[in-house]
């Protein structure tokens, strides 16, 4: 018997472990796979170890912009592929040491749900029985592969095959323009691959500020990726996409590889959940304080089919065990932050300028090029960029912060903490920042909304 039992050992998985384990609570965590998820095993950490990889080889090819010489510079892709591995196989080390350090029981094994009985649910793991009070489930999610007519999966990528190949190819398609999908062609775009990207929405990464996705479009379309926006798949003929354009016209792309970015799906099948009537939409259905229908268990991450970062994934197991822990505590959605970790960056955090329009608010917006900090502008020879600023017309308070250049993702937190704790464009802009840095940018910008 144990207070806890989470299945799952992702980045909500095993920060729930960790922390409820912490405050005392007996606690088991069931994985099936490796420990630290998709994010650390097939995901945010793999992809960006090689998107650090692709940046530096970028900066050393284009270093005489800033007086260094590196003529003859080449990629070893299996030694990068290499340092992958030793990345994860660190961190991985990392997470089984906190656990263990704070007393959870690992259990190797794929778990289900097999019934409750007197307020004490049963899950089963390799062939033995378990009992707990209380359940967590962190199962995450998985690529998804949309039924397209003619596509043989063994001759196309997800994201999962795309990390394991040997080798760059010379060209690729890509069938999705959001998040992972740029990530890509931004990878296989800086390591010579002729990318080209198709996507069904009328701009690139839809949920994002579309005068910053925009830009990020034109910088990589100078860079040679080949876009069709509006455009939707019809068929793939082995590595051969057949697609409509916006006009009704039919093409076609034919490159050395196909890889699908169509977004995930969370994992709720073959859990066991119908066993106990949890009920589900696109994910497990959750309350604010991670609750399902069902008094004593919760869910937290992928799974839930709303956020799915692994940050969010991390604050939602904390509410969860906060909440197990009898804690009175909700999860917050508005000010979550976004990256898309290309060549430059993008980074967001709050309601964009069309999301505030639709919502009815009076705002006001302030933005600035990246070029009035002298800090870019000495890091990024040629470099261009924007910091935009949504607030409130009469409050100052700030509702949403979006930016495009390098490294917006490192000056990003700063935006969240004024988002999360209510701050106005006045509070923003008389704060103190380090000079030269790029963070400036958040106070100047800021500073264009104080009247």
């Amino acid at each position: 018997m144990t207070d806890l039992a989470i299945i799952g050992g992702g980045p909500a998985g095993y920060t729930a472990a960790e922390k409820a384990a912490k405050a005392g609570l007996s606690t088991i965590l069931f994985e099936k796979e490796a420990l630290g998820g998709v994010c650390l095993n097939e995901g945010c950490i793999p992809t960006k170890t090689l998107l650090y990889s692709a940046k530096l080889y970028d900066q050393a090819r284009h270093s005489e912009k800033y007086g260094v010489s590196s003529e003859g510079t080449v990629f070893d892709y299996a030694a990068i592929l290499k340092r992958k591995t030793k990345v994860l196989r660190k961190l991985g080390g990392g997470i089984k040491v906190r656990l263990r350090d704070a007393g959870v029981t690992v259990v190797e094994g794929e778990a289900r749900i097999e019934g409750r009985n007197d307020g004490v649910f049963t899950i089963s793991c390799n062939s033995q029985q378990f009992e707990a009070r209380n359940i967590l489930v962190c199962t995450g999610s998985s690529a998804f592969v949309p039924p397209v007519p003619g596509l043989d999966r063994s001759k196309v990528l997800t994201s999962t095959e795309a990390l394991e190949l040997q080798e760059i190819p010379q060209s690729i398609t890509i069938i999705g323009g959001g998040v992972i999908g740029m990530e890509f062609a931004s990878l296989f775009n800086s390591f010579g691959s002729r990318v080209t990207v198709i996507e069904m929405l009328p701009q690139i990464l839809g949920t994002l500020d579309a005068e910053i996705a925009g830009m990020l479009q034109e910088a990589y379309a100078r860079k040679g990726v080949e876009f069709h926006l509006g455009c939707k798949v019809t068929g793939i003929d082995g590595r051969t996409v057949r697609f409509t354009c916006p006009d009704g016209s039919c093409a076609v792309s034919e490159s050395d590889q196909v890889l699908i970015s169509a977004g995930r799906r969370a994992n709720i099948s073959g859990l066991g959940l119908e066993s106990i009537g949890v009920e589900c939409g696109r994910g497990i259905n959750v309350d604010s304080r991670m609750r399902t229908n069902v008094p004593g268990v919760y869910a937290a991450g992928d799974v839930t089919g709303f956020s799915m970062l692994a940050h969010t994934a991390g604050r939602e197991a904390e509410v969860a065990v906060c909440n197990i822990l009898g804690k009175d505590c909700e999860m917050r959605y508005d000010a979550i932050p976004g990256v898309v970790y290309t060549n430059p960056e993008v980074a967001s955090v709050g309601l964009t300028e069309a999301q505030a329009i639709a919502e009815g608010r009076d705002i006001r917006v302030a933005k600035l090029p990246m070029q009035y900090s002298g800090r870019f502008v000495a890091e990024n020879e040629a470099g261009s960029g924007i910091c935009k600023i949504i607030a409130e017309s009469g409050s100052g308070r700030l509702l949403g912060v979006h930016m495009i250049g390098n490294p917006c993702s490192e000056i990003l937190g700063a935006a969240c903490m004024a988002l999360a704790h209510g701050m106005t464009a006045s509070d923003f802009s008389s704060s103190v920042l380090p000079h030269p840095s790029v963070t400036e940018m958040l106070k100047e910008t800021a500073g264009l909304l104080v009247k």
